[in-house]
């Protein structure tokens, strides 16, 4: 049964034979209207029965996506974490799918957050730090562009944007833009003080009640939380909303976290930005408390914001037709080997939380986990197949749409990620993921490798790749990093 289901064209017997022939008028219409949207969609390469439901039958849906920033896939009362509170976001994984199995293919937010848009992987798009602007042919595949260009969607944005694009291609993107930095986190507004979560939901609720129902909308929300203010490492800076959550309880360390851990790795980890950030936040008991708090705090703080979002969709009765994604840019490390941070290809830095809730889904699939490995180039695709646009062929990631249909499909098998900014203190490196292995690899340290058999070692503690037991592996995974890295990349001219 097709997301938006079936075009259905009723017939009703013992009719007067002029509505039988009328019937049989509008039938052929419809079947050429059909037909003509099918050439158009096979010839940009798209499946066509997802998207075909949505635009004959509903309409196209409202769209809004949620991007947090720095925030790991178990950061959720969902996700099984027995502490955090997020009870808007726990309802929203009840009505919708959550994909348990989401990696950043960059763990780092100005690649992801382009990834996020484009559905290309960062040696493709090649944005990062240090890059004056994504390039106008990226910009011109992105979601937001294609939405509000050939669909002709009314696009938002609020929030931290993360990439910088030339200023005459923002307005081809958003018909609304409404930057907010993280710098300091509570501004004074109108003669308030306004923690910048709560200013965007603030923004985000202004345009919803802006929408005047004549064109659908596309939403993009995207938080500077829980980042840390790192101009102030000593402390997180949440919303008022979550102040008194987390005062009595203690958060329990990961086993990797103790120093043996952080003392058996090569020199080029233990001296990196990750150890620096690490000793900003983790260092003392006291000081880790502090922080854990301070940054489940502030994903209260989004969760209550969502809560707010939702409420207002509900009130405005644009909750029937309106898709909502929630998503980050990154993992973070919580003390883990030693760490702070991001960057790295293990599993508290890659691993994101994905929910997609799906008006017409919900009843037929409440709280259905997804275990499939999804990655955050595959939000771009999924959202132009849910407004009936047609995907573009140089896109990378895969349209999610058989997977929220609860379709039996081929999928992929592994995921690449890499880190490729190439900061002193920060190692590149890149890695193979599948559902029972990891590989990583630094390239400038070719020496070392590292080999984890997740089903038995999901905390990534015992390294095998020096194993001889696990060597086909090895070899195996090695293969498949390089094809990968190949596929990629882009041509050389």
């Amino acid at each position: 049964m097709p997301l938006y289901g079936q075009i259905h064209i009723p017939i009703r017997y013992r009719q007067l034979e002029g509505r039988i022939l009328e019937l049989n008028r509008l039938r052929a219409i419809r079947r050429l209207e059909l037909i003509g949207f099918v050439l158009l969609l096979t010839a940009f390469g798209l499946k066509t029965e997802f998207a075909l439901a949505k635009v004959f039958h509903y309409g196209r849906p409202n769209i809004i996506v949620i991007v947090t920033d720095d925030q790991r896939w178990d950061t959720l009362g969902s996700s099984d974490n027995p502490i955090i509170q997020t009870p808007n976001l726990d309802r929203l994984a009840e009505a919708g799918i959550r994909f348990t199995n989401t990696f950043a293919t960059s763990p780092i937010c100005a690649a992801s957050r382009a990834s996020i848009f484009t559905g290309l992987f960062e040696r493709t798009h090649q944005f990062n730090f240090g890059v004056p602007s994504l390039a106008k042919r990226f910009v011109r595949g992105s979601y937001p562009y294609l939405l509000r260009q050939e669909a002709g969607y009314k696009t938002g944005f609020v929030g931290k944007f993360g990439i910088f694009v030339e200023d005459e291609d923002l307005p081809t993107m958003f018909d609304f833009y409404n930057p907010l930095d993280r710098t300091p986190y509570f501004k004074n507004i109108d003669g308030s003080r306004r923690h910048v979560t709560d200013i965007c939901g603030d923004v985000a609720i202004s345009f919803l009640r802006q929408y005047q129902g004549k064109q659908p909308f596309c939403l993009s929300v995207s938080f500077n939380a829980p980042h840390a203010e790192d101009s102030d490492p000593q402390q997180y800076y949440w919303p008022p909303s979550s102040d008194h959550l987390y005062r009595d309880v203690s958060i329990p360390e990961s086993l990797t976290a103790a120093p043996e851990f952080f003392h058996s790795q090569p020199g080029f980890l233990k001296n990196s930005l990750n150890r620096v950030r690490w000793k900003w936040r983790f260092d003392t008991p006291q000081k880790y408390q502090e922080m854990v708090k301070g940054y489940y705090r502030m994903i209260s703080g989004i969760d209550h914001v969502v809560g707010r979002i939702m409420h207002e969709l509900s009130r405005l009765n644009l909750d029937k037709n309106t898709v909502v994604i929630f998503t980050s840019d990154n993992g973070y490390f919580l003390g883990e080997r030693g760490f702070a941070g991001k960057w790295l290809m293990y599993e508290p830095s890659i691993r994101i939380p994905l929910i997609i809730k799906i008006p017409h889904l919900e009843y037929r699939r409440n709280g259905r986990i997804q275990k499939q490995l999804a990655l955050n180039v595959d939000i771009a695709p999924t959202i132009l197949s849910l407004a009936g646009v047609p995907i573009p062929s140089n896109m990378q990631g895969l349209d999610l749409g058989p997977l929220l249909e609860g379709k039996k499909v081929a999928w992929r098998s592994e995921v690449l990620c890499e880190q490729l900014y190439a900061h002193p203190q920060i190692p590149l490196s890149d890695g193979i993921r599948t559902q029972s292995w990891k590989y990583i690899r630094y390239p400038r340290h070719p020496g070392y490798e590292e080999l984890y058999n997740l089903d038995h070692d999901h905390l990534e503690m015992h390294n095998l790749a020096e194993n001889k037991r696990y060597q086909r592996q090895l070899i195996n995974l090695r293969r498949k990093r390089d094809q990968l890295l190949r596929a990629y990349s882009p041509p050389k001219n």
